[in-house]
């Protein structure tokens, strides 16, 4: 059997499904020019994925084996292999609208094989007694721990492989029928180098054993490092889902309550099952006819963190200079975005998606509806989140506000947290709240409920 290794959302050699199967492989990763085209040359994640890609090729390579790099459409490339005699691509399941579409494509050409890598449950395996998805997390949740076994953490074994011969140097472009070798450098994709700072997976899960005891009371805090900063390692693969669930099988051990946490772990299952199931979600309200103001100016203040709102701008600021964001901020920025300003959700979905190095389609969209009040999600459209509350709760001495906005450092932290202070005085070097929150939020409920 000759097989294709289509590396994608597993960058990684180390219990990887892909090198389960025995037999003549050929390891492929494809810079796929339908999704990076629209993206700038500097964008973080690129150069995140790029290092990583050459990470694997390093660790390939001690196994005796190789990744041959592409850069082009998929498709495309995957004409090459199907004149080449492949038996058959293997890759690991992607969920999002455009994976889906391309892989039907692929599929088309040679026999696609599907591995289980992503999430800890197949998206057909948790379903109610009458074969339908669940729509309401707990009971979701509920039937998750009564199916999850040993089997969910049983890490794949490394096969017997020949590697396929062909050359491993540089990138291979391939533009239709036309073939390129271009140098390894990213450069040679259109981008140039911008790595975010992130730390290594064994630093995170050293931090996360010290913070695991404290997680469920403190993760929400966004001046404690409590929560795990693996969010990126496990949307691309740098770390196996069954991999951090042994960890967390080894600190249960120990004692530590790892409930919170796992719960977090079936949540992210939980959105990608959603969209797997009701692909419309996308793009579509589940309920609800309400679709938000396109206001430009609004949309404009808030990404560029004009809207006068500390904790907000901090967010959007974090996240237009790092690629992340706290997940408290994530929801306060969301429900301003969607409750005061009155945005359509998807316009904050699409912003977040150009910037989040961690993102993932389906967290990112179903969060979005779940704090529009469009989505799944049980709780009527009033969920309306107080900005200024918010802050006081989570960031009470303002040091996560502060160190993204560096004109507020002489402000009094109370200040901060008081509406009708950061209304009525002039901080220099930054604006007056572009809305008045128990305003906005008023304006916003009576236009849900004239759309009901």
């Amino acid at each position: 059997m000759k097989r294709v290794l289509w590396f994608r959302r597993d960058l990684r050699v180390e219990d990887n499904p892909l090198f389960s199967l025995d037999g003549e492989v050929l390891p492929v990763f494809v810079f796929d020019t339908q999704i990076l085209n629209a993206l700038p040359e500097d964008d973080k994640r690129v150069s995140f994925i790029f290092d990583r890609v050459l990470k694997l090729k390093k660790s390939l390579q001690a196994k005796g084996l190789e990744l041959k790099i592409f850069w082009g459409d998929p498709v495309e490339i995957f004409k090459v292999f199907e004149v080449q005699g492949f038996d058959e691509v293997v890759a690991s399941g992607d969920y999002d609208a455009y994976a889906k579409e391309r892989d039907i494509r692929v599929s088309h050409l040679l026999h696609f094989r599907y591995m289980h890598d992503t999430y800890i449950f197949k998206p057909t395996e948790i379903l109610k007694d009458d074969g339908t998805p669940y729509l309401v997390f707990t009971p979701y949740y509920n039937k998750a721990k009564t199916l999850f076994s040993k089997e969910h953490i049983q890490k794949y074994t490394f096969g017997e492989h020949s590697l396929y011969k062909t050359s491993y140097e540089g990138i291979t472009k391939i533009d239709k029928d036309k073939e390129e070798i271009l140098p390894l450098d990213i450069k040679s994709i259109g981008f140039r180098e911008n790595l975010p700072k992130i730390d290594q997976v064994e630093t995170k899960l050293k931090a996360l054993k010290e913070n695991l005891p404290i997680y469920a009371k403190e993760r929400d805090f966004l001046d404690k490092e409590a929560t795990s900063h693996l969010s990126i390692d496990l949307r691309f693969g740098t770390i196996s889902i069954r991999s951090l669930l042994c960890f967390l099988a080894e600190q249960k051990k120990s004692g530590v309550d790892t409930e919170p946490f796992f719960r977090q772990l079936i949540f992210r299952d939980y959105y990608a099952y959603l969209l797997f199931h009701f692909p419309t979600l996308a793009t579509h309200n589940y309920k609800y006819r309400f679709n938000g103001l396109e206001d430009q100016e609004k949309y404009s203040a808030f990404c560029e963190a004009r809207t006068g709102v500390p904790v907000v701008d901090a967010g959007v600021r974090e996240l237009l200079q790092t690629g992340l964001m706290h997940n408290r901020v994530r929801m306060i920025c969301a429900s301003f975005f969607t409750k005061d300003l009155l945005l359509p959700w998807q316009w904050g979905e699409s912003f977040f998606a150009k910037y989040l190095l961690d993102y993932d389609a389906a967290s990112n969209i179903l969060s979005w509806q779940w704090s529009a009040g469009t989505g799944i999600d049980p709780q009527p459209y009033f969920r309306i989140f107080n900005p200024y509350l918010q802050s006081k709760k989570f960031d009470k001495g303002t040091e996560y506000i502060k160190k993204w906005i560096p004109e507020l450092r002489e402000v009094d932290a109370k200040k901060l947290h008081d509406e009708s202070y950061l209304l009525n005085y002039s901080i220099e070097n930054y604006p007056k709240p572009i809305v008045v929150h128990k305003e906005a939020s008023q304006n916003a409920l009576a236009y849900f409920k004239q759309r009901l």
